[in-house]
Order: C-alpha cells, then sequence, then structure tokens
C-alpha cells in the first residue's frame, strides 16, 4: 500500500511483526482490514476483561470488589504525561499485550510463572515494548517467590543483557544509544511523554510517583498485615524494578540517548496504574468486617456509576455526532474524500494540510495512499530513526505553512516529491479533477 512511505514505517516496524501478521491473514481469508481490526479489539476487550475478572478474583475475597475492578478500568484515561490510555475505542496492539500481561500477572499468581513469561513473551511480537516491561515486571517478582527458579532466571536475565549489549555496541543497533542532536530533539518536542526532565511539570511527577507510591505502599501493608497471597510479594518486587527502571534510565533519556527515548520507560506507569487502582478498590470494598458493609456498597456503587456515566458522556454528548459504532468512513466531504483517493491507483501520491488527520478526524493513509506529509504519526514514526527524522524536517522545511502555499510552489513540489495530486480546501489555479464541499482535488502531474 505504501511505496514511498515504507521508508518513514519501516524503521519502527522492523521491531514489530503485527503487520505480517495481519497482511498474511488479509491473504489467507480475503476479509477486510476493516474485519480483522474489529476482531481484534474484540479480542482485546475480551482478553482484558477475563484478565481483570481472574486478577480481582486472587486478589480479594468476594466478587463486590472484583465487579468495581471492572467497572474502574472501564474509565478510560490517559496515564499522565506517558503517551498512552488505559482503553482505546479502536484496535491497537499495544492494549491488546498490555490484556496479555494482565493475563501473565494472574497466571503467575495462580503459581505458573513459565506459563506467564511464554505468555507475555509471544504477546511481544505484536508490541514488544509493552511486552518488555512485563517481562521486567515478571522476572524479579519469580525471583523472589520462586527459589527453584532463580538460576534459570539469571541465566535469562544474564543473556537478555548480553544481547542486547551486543545489538546496541555491535550489532543492527549499534549507535542506538548516542543523544539524538539538536534536529532530531527539537522535531519531537510535541511529544510530551519522551523527556519527563524536560517536558513533566510538577503535576505528572506527583500523580506518576503517587500512583507508583500507592501500587507499593498497599502491597506491603497487604504483605504485613497477612491479608496478601505469597506471591504478592512477587508483585512488590515487580512495582519496585519497573520504579527502579524508571528512576535509574532518566538520565540517559534526558540527555536524549536514541535507545532508551524509543523505549519510552515512562509507560511502566501505565502497569502502576492498574495495581494502584486494583489494590486501593481491596482496601476500601475487600474488607471482612460487617459494619464496613454498607461502606463498601457506596464506594461500589460510586465506581460503577461513574463507568456507566462516562460512558454514556461519551457515546451520547461528546462524540453525538459519531455512531457508537462504525464500520466504514463517516458519509461527509472528508470521508469522501479518502474515498476518492483510495480508487486512485496504489503508487498514487498526495500532499494535503499536514494537520489534516487532527482537524478532520481520518487521515488519508486511511485510503492506503502516500502521503507527503502528515504531522502526527510522521513525527511519532520519526522517534524511531534518524533518518526518518531527516525525512520528516525536510518535508517541513520544503511545504512550509500550506496556507501560503501558491500553484508555482505546488508545482515544484510536484517535481521534487513526484506527486500526483494537492488537497486543499480553497481555490487555486491549477486543474481541478475533484471536489466535495469546500474541499478541492487538484492534479499536480
Amino acid at each position: 500500500m505504501f511505496p514511498r512511505d515504507s521508508a518513514l514505517i519501516g524503521p519502527q516496524a522492523r521491531y514489530f511483526f503485527v503487520d505480517e501478521i495481519v497482511a498474511g491473514l488479509l491473504r489467507l481469508t480475503g476479509l477486510s482490514i476493516e474485519f480483522w481490526f474489529a476482531a481484534g479489539y474484540l479480542v482485546t476487550l475480551l482478553v482484558l476483561y477475563a484478565a481483570l475478572w481472574r486478577l480481582g478474583h486472587r486478589l480479594y475475597r468476594g466478587p463486590l470488589a472484583v465487579a468495581t475492578l471492572i467497572a474502574a478500568e472501564t474509565l478510560r484515561h490517559r496515564v499522565t504525561r506517558t503517551g498512552v490510555n488505559t482503553l482505546e475505542g479502536y484496535f491497537h496492539p499495544r492494549v491488546l499485550v498490555f490484556a496479555v500481561g494482565v493475563w501473565a500477572i494472574t497466571t503467575y499468581l495462580r503459581g505458573r510463572p513459565w506459563r506467564a513469561l511464554l505468555l507475555i513473551g509471544t504477546a511481544g511480537l505484536l508490541h514488544p515494548t509493552t511486552a518488555a516491561f512485563f517481562v521486567v515486571f515478571l522476572l524479579p517478582a519469580i525471583w523472589i517467590t520462586e527459589p527453584a527458579a532463580r538460576r534459570i532466571v539469571g541465566v535469562l536475565v544474564t543473556v537478555g543483557l548480553t544481547a542486547t549489549a551486543w545489538m546496541l555496541l555491535a550489532g543492527p543497533m549499534r549507535g542506538a544509544i548516542h543523544p539524538m542532536d539538536v534536529e532530531w530533539r527539537t522535531l519531537l518536542s510535541s511529544k510530551d511523554y519522551l523527556f519527563p526532565v524536560n517536558d513533566w511539570s510538577i503535576v505528572p511527577w506527583v500523580v506518576n510517583l503517587g500512583t507508583a507510591a500507592i501500587a507499593i505502599g498497599l502491597l506491603v501493608y497487604r504483605l504485613r498485615s497477612g491479608v496478601a497471597t505469597p506471591r504478592e510479594a512477587g508483585l512488590l518486587a515487580g512495582c519496585v524494578t519497573l520504579l527502579a527502571g524508571f528512576l535509574v534510565t532518566l538520565p540517559l533519556v534526558t540527555i536524549g540517548s536514541a535507545f532508551f527515548v524509543q523505549l519510552q520507560i515512562s509507560r511502566v506507569f501505565w502497569i502502576l496504574d492498574l495495581l494502584a487502582t486494583a489494590l486501593l478498590i481491596g482496601a476500601l470494598i475487600d474488607v471482612p468486617r460487617a459494619r464496613q458493609a454498607r461502606w463498601r456498597v457506596v464506594v461500589a456503587g460510586v465506581v460503577m456509576a461513574a463507568a456507566l456515566a462516562r460512558g454514556n458522556f461519551v457515546a451520547l454528548v461528546e462524540q453525538r455526532e459519531r455512531p457508537l459504532v462504525a464500520w466504514t468512513l463517516p458519509d461527509d466531504d472528508w470521508g469522501r474524500v479518502v474515498r476518492w483517493l483510495a480508487a486512485q491507483p496504489v503508487r498514487t501520491h498526495v500532499v494535503a494540510d499536514p494537520g489534516h488527520a487532527w482537524r478532520y478526524g481520518v487521515p488519508l493513509r486511511y485510503a492506503g495512499r502516500d502521503v507527503m506529509l502528515e504531522d502526527v504519526k510522521d513525527t511519532a514514526m520519526a522517534i524511531y530513526s534518524r533518518e526518518s527524522a531527516e525525512r520528516v524536517i525536510e518535508r517541513q522545511l520544503a511545504l512550509g505553512d500550506i496556507g501560503t502555499l501558491t500553484a508555482d510552489g505546488a508545482r515544484a513540489l510536484a517535481a521534487r516529491y513526484r506527486l500526483d495530486y494537492l488537497i486543499l480546501d480553497r481555490e487555486m489555479d491549477l486543474p481541478l479533477v475533484h471536489r466535495e464541499g469546500p474541499f478541492r482535488i487538484y492534479a499536480l502531474r
């Protein structure tokens, strides 16, 4: 689909197999991308909520706390300054791997540590960094609670660190630990989750470190009070390791060491956020004293009411112009532009407002065609490669302010980048080939 843009997408895609897996499913079945992404989203929800149900039954004594945990985890929110949401309204492999990671934690708590590692290791084919955070969480947990497995854990850690060192110092990722240059970092300045020391105000630090403190503190309390199961000592070790990993690598992230920036280590707070929520619900609801029965019901009711209220607000008020579930693009002017582009030859190359994805709601790449520049995702892809960053910077400079682009400037861009069409919402002295409402599509070659 993207003969030109693969140069931009490729550096990140080399670490992921989700694209090869989806492509194989398409070839094998003939079913659409939309079908497989819908199926992937349903699988994500099923795995996530089944895993939460299992986790609740391992941590709590009663079903009320389990139901409250599941309701709480529907309250989608951004984990502060990490670039991740706890839930998405579409399929994302990161969320599926997180769901498998929650399942792996429950598998560990059930006394099957190697099965847990195998689960999350396999899921790493879809999103390796998310899986890696769960591996870092589980290995110290196994070390603490499974004395017989310590030699194997030591071997695994040694092999992993040795392989990583070889890849960074002499292998295919050689040079990846070098600091990013000023141009590269400037391009990434819009990503407010990459450089915590530079970009976080006091609030994100308080929120994220406070979340970690709640998770660690409640685990310590549960262990000391005799409420916890023996393997919760492993959860404590995993939480401490994640927090320590974030703090230890912080200087390397701050100086812009490319590999450590690309890991986006602040996302460990996603796991800590889940555990803090689960343990806080346990402390408030899963209590044995009869006189607190009414209080437990009130807390559970508030959480469930909040989940229902937020869901209804998003579906009926905040996004009332959109259906709850959509299989195709909206039938509006921009949606018809995207459909028109999808009907053009695969090698079609277009230029449009770089902010079109967030401005109009659908990126032109949904049509499966190359786009000269799209700010949000192109900048995100530039995290993974200096070459990708150079490509984005060069195109930003070449395009400049599209609001002042002239017909001669468009022709010059077309000659330089072999562009076929210009999509704008204003008149231009160029051959008009298609129009949808305010949007005009001009031929450049």
